[in-house]
């Protein structure tokens, strides 16, 4: 794979069993020559992000939680947000999508979607990220433990994280089967 797969979802294949990445999804940030590296998307943690930052930002209680973005340096956290207002940070992963990791960034995201009160903004915070050295994640993809799919911010911000691996899942096998994945009534046949 020569082309960068910046900007694309990898969907865990059923048949990878790896505590760490078992049904999830990732959005991929960085992938060139020298690895790669993402977020999962779909596993929120307890630890609500008022409290996470508590010690360096007085934000109001929320049901805001952190999401677990993978195993590398999980005590690190990151901000995905599509607030343009606050791009400036570095460039978008996707139309629209950006991501922020210092303290400036996630003052100036969560204080102003909370001041605004009507979340016209979305944001997640994640704790950790996914890592790849040179040529390793080519190598799982070959070997078939990562489905790829075009990442899209509705999926990155969907109401249920639990659900989106199963519907990406289903996305995946409508765009690359001639038949349906699922069989609404097999009777029918």
């Amino acid at each position: 794979m020569t082309e960068s797969m910046r900007g694309q979802f990898l969907i865990a294949a059923k048949r990878l069993r790896d505590d760490n990445f078992y049904k999830t999804v990732v959005l991929l940030l960085e992938h060139g020559e020298h690895g790669a590296m993402g977020l999962v998307i779909n596993r929120p943690s307890s630890i609500r992000v008022s409290h996470a930052l508590s010690g360096h930002f007085n934000l109001p209680e929320t049901e805001d939680v952190v999401f677990c973005g993978g195993p590398v340096e999980p005590s690190a956290l990151v901000i995905l947000h599509d607030d343009s207002d606050f791009e400036d940070d570095g460039p978008s992963v996707l139309p629209g999508l950006f991501v922020g990791g210092s303290p400036d960034a996630f003052e100036r995201v969560i204080c102003e979607a909370a001041a605004s009160g009507s979340m016209k903004h979305c944001f997640r915070v994640l704790s950790g990220y996914s890592g790849w050295g040179a040529g390793q994640l080519e190598s799982e993809i070959t070997r078939g433990d990562w489905l790829t799919h075009p990442a899209c911010r509705e999926l990155v911000f969907y109401d249920d994280p639990y659900t989106i691996y199963d519907v990406l899942l289903q996305r995946f096998y409508e765009a690359n089967h001639i038949l349906p994945h699922r069989v609404k009534d097999p009777s029918a046949n």
